[in-house]
């Protein structure tokens, strides 16, 4: 069964509230499997254009990295992060060799 990812662009406008974010959101990403690929760090620009920050996420599976995202816990930190950031997520299935 292949993974899936979030892989999400994010422009953070309050850092100090966004560390609110980051804490809730660690109750979601532990119950439905969820381990950091990317979290921030250097990145380079090569084509297009880009957020200052770039978070990868890998999942068990798709139906997990979904429910991930419906499920109370992730909805609760979400909404710490509206007001405070911009960001582009999707949610991808990984490819299985």
């Amino acid at each position: 069964m292949a993974k899936a990812y979030w892989v999400a662009h994010v422009t953070i406008d309050d850092p100090e509230q966004y560390e609110k974010y980051k804490a809730a959101n660690a109750a979601a990403f532990a119950k439905y499997g969820a381990k950091f690929i990317v979290r921030g760090g250097p990145q380079t620009l090569r084509e297009g254009s880009m957020r200052p920050r770039t978070v990868v996420i890998e999942f068990p599976d798709l139906a997990a990295a979904q429910a991930c995202y419906d499920s109370p816990e992730y909805q609760h930190a979400l909404s710490l992060r509206r007001d405070i950031s911009q960001g582009d997520l999707i949610i991808v299935e990984g490819y299985d060799a």
